[in-house]
């Protein structure tokens, strides 16, 4: 597996993934400002600018750390959607997680969503040679959890008390996985599932 990924933008037709920069800074906040984006991760990020660049800050620097991958989500007109991260790295055992992830509300439903997953699974397993990957969310969640479901991600349990999220409080995690052996099928589905969003925004 390789880590860190390397530095290139993840293009698709709805959406373009760029390794995350200083000058997404402003761009980013200016969309990241609804609670309910934050709801299930930190409120804090929508309540103050101070949350907005903790969150940001955190992203940066366990980049540089190596510790995660974050990318700026946008359209393809470079306009600013959301963000989303490979997080937790495992090379050894060929494995990452996707998550930090979200997209300001206009952007729900839209595709956006479904092309990005698409994007960062298809980059780790045909690129960084991952065997697998997970994501996991608030247990309460079932926004999320629909989600993950939908790619399709195999439910894989609840982590009892895993974390403990600032404002919300303790926090049982819904995990979820996709391995090799199933991302072809995964990725059909996601390439249907964005067709059909594709032909609803040209309706």
């Amino acid at each position: 597996m390789i880590w860190p990924p390397p530095e290139v933008p993840l293009e698709g037709e709805l959406v373009r993934l760029e390794p995350l920069v200083e000058e997404h800074r402003e761009p980013l906040r200016s969309v990241a400002g609804h609670p309910e984006i934050w709801q299930w991760m930190d409120r804090r990020v929508s309540e103050t600018e101070e949350g907005f660049d903790q969150w940001f800050d955190g992203r940066l620097l366990d980049r540089k750390m190596g510790d995660e991958h974050a990318y700026a989500t946008l359209t393809a007109a470079g306009e600013p959607l959301g963000s989303s991260s490979y997080l937790a790295p495992r090379p050894i055992h060929e494995g990452v997680e996707i998550g930090w992830t979200w997209l300001t509300p206009s952007a729900w439903r839209s595709g956006a969503n479904v092309e990005a997953k698409l994007l960062m699974l298809g980059f780790a397993f045909e690129e960084l040679g991952c065997m697998r990957v997970e994501l996991k969310t608030d247990a309460r969640n079932e926004r999320s959890r629909g989600a993950m479901e939908a790619l399709p991600a195999k439910f894989e349990g609840i982590f009892r008390k895993h974390m403990l999220m600032p404002v919300a409080g303790v926090r049982d995690s819904a995990y979820f996985s996709v391995v090799d052996d199933e991302w072809p099928s995964v990725r059909q589905n996601l390439e249907q599932r964005l067709a059909g969003a594709r032909e609803v925004g040209s309706a």
